[in-house]
């Protein structure tokens, strides 16, 4: 996989910690929403907060009292041990957390220093219940045999927006003649059938998106103040305004590809961000998502020779990005909230689902920007903003690479019911087989509570 260009990369790529670096993308249209002045006031307020903080792109100064209700609630040694083996591998945290026998000092900013205390519980049996919306599997009580997922609810996170937004996001292609491949519009099929046959199970489902529109409030044009903001951080002399067409060279260096990536790729996933934790408050977050390979040319794309699956959970945060005061604060959150074992509990279950079903291989990360947490090969810890800022378990899913001639195939072939001869074998609708291994790993996940 070429990391900058698949659905989890592009997940994170705006947050990247080289603001020097080269960012290429096809982008294109625009958004008709009209902003509340409060808003437009409210990202200002963010993009001034950033000159005395290091904070992400529209991202808000954290509000380090929130961490107050994980005092005493963990001990030292399961803080260590998440931080080296899952959240801050490689020594990534040192500089930014310091360690001692009863409490860690907790930076919440850099320059100039400022800090936190964080206790911990002395053993295990003194530590101390923490407030969370979402309960574990274990925690969920069974009370109806006919429906195995009664009482649990989940949230569905289809991928991208789709529709007009597609060549924005670099989220469409097709051959010459054929029906554009769009990630949003399948992620969101996936996700209708998945939460069709979970709801028949008995759970509560709901999705971030029920349609190829936006969830965020913004524009792009209310975005590009901000854009240019990022272009004078990158350094970038000559700033253009607009780029001329998807192959200008050069388009990476106009307000126009900054604020369309605010747009599509950091203010869409902070807003689902804020009904998950907010409005909808689940057991668990599944983001269904579809791979690819770089096309180079959407106009003209070529197909890939691999195809494989992947899934997602939350870490292996580097040292550049725990020096941004928003991350450092959420990746804490995470940690301390205690979403790691339930995670990867339903991550190795639906992943599990997803391999019976197509028999694809796992893809290995080659690169530094993920971790192995377990010994299932297909299973990594990752830092995207999407499984960061959930604060309930999340679930990332990347199976198939969409310009991979089969997995092409049997997106052309369409959404149907029972099996068709597709490429030269009898299969199943590639959407329907998706969110049947969605529904089975989760299933098998939840069935394993043993709440009364």
């Amino acid at each position: 996989m070429t990391d900058r260009v698949s659905s989890a990369g592009l997940n994170n790529a705006f947050i990247s910690n080289d603001r020097g670096a080269a960012r290429l993308a096809v982008v294109k249209l625009s958004c008709f929403k009209v902003v509340p002045i409060f808003v437009i006031a409210l990202l200002w307020c963010f993009a001034d907060s950033s000159r005395a903080q290091r904070l992400s792109p529209l991202a808000a100064a954290p509000d380090w009292s929130r961490l107050d209700v994980f005092q005493e609630s963990m001990t030292r040694a399961e803080f260590v041990r998440l931080l080296d083996t899952v959240y801050a591998p490689n020594g990534a945290w040192n500089g930014v957390i310091e360690v001692a026998e009863g409490d860690a000092t907790i930076y919440k900013t850099l320059t100039p220093p400022e800090t936190m205390k964080l206790r911990f519980a002395t053993n295990e049996a003194s530590r101390k219940a923490v407030p969370k919306y979402w309960r574990p599997a274990s925690a969920i009580p069974k009370s109806r045999k006919d429906k195995p997922l009664f009482g649990v609810k989940i949230v569905l996170d289809p991928g991208h927006i789709g529709g007009k937004w597609g060549l924005m996001e670099e989220r469409s292609f097709a051959m010459p003649g054929d029906q554009p491949v769009q990630e949003g519009d399948m992620s969101l099929l996936v996700s209708q059938h998945a939460a069709t046959a979970l709801r028949a199970l008995g759970a509560e489902v709901v999705l971030t998106r029920n349609a190829a529109a936006p969830t965020s409030p913004f524009t792009v044009d209310a975005l590009r103040p901000q854009g240019r903001k990022e272009l004078e951080l990158l350094g970038i002399a000559d700033i253009r305004e607009n780029y001329d067409g998807p192959r200008d060279p050069r388009k990476a260096e106009t307000v126009q590809w900054q604020a369309e990536k605010l747009f599509y790729r950091v203010a869409e996933i902070r807003e689902r961000a804020r009904l998950v934790n907010e409005n909808l408050k689940p057991d668990m977050v599944v983001c269904v998502h579809f791979n690819a390979d770089d096309w180079s040319d959407p106009e003209a794309p070529v197909f890939t020779l691999r195809n494989d699956l992947h899934t997602l959970i939350h870490g292996c945060m580097s040292a550049g990005e725990l020096r941004f005061d928003d991350q450092r604060f959420e990746m804490l959150a995470k940690l301390l909230g205690g979403t790691h074992t339930e995670e990867l509990a339903a991550a190795v279950q639906v992943n599990d689902a997803l391999v019976k079903a197509t028999s694809l291989p796992a893809f290995t990360y080659t690169t530094g920007n993920a971790s192995r947490v377990s010994e299932n090969e297909f299973v990594w810890a990752r830092n995207l903003l999407a499984n960061r800022l959930f604060t309930c378990p999340v679930v990332f899913l990347e199976p198939y690479r969409m310009n991979h001639a089969d997995t092409y195939a049997r997106i052309q072939a369409g959404d149907f019911e029972g099996e068709r001869d597709v490429a030269g074998a009898q299969r199943k609708s590639i959407f329907r087989e998706y969110a049947g291994a969605i529904v089975e790993g989760l299933r098998r996940h939840f069935e394993s509570r043993g709440g009364k």
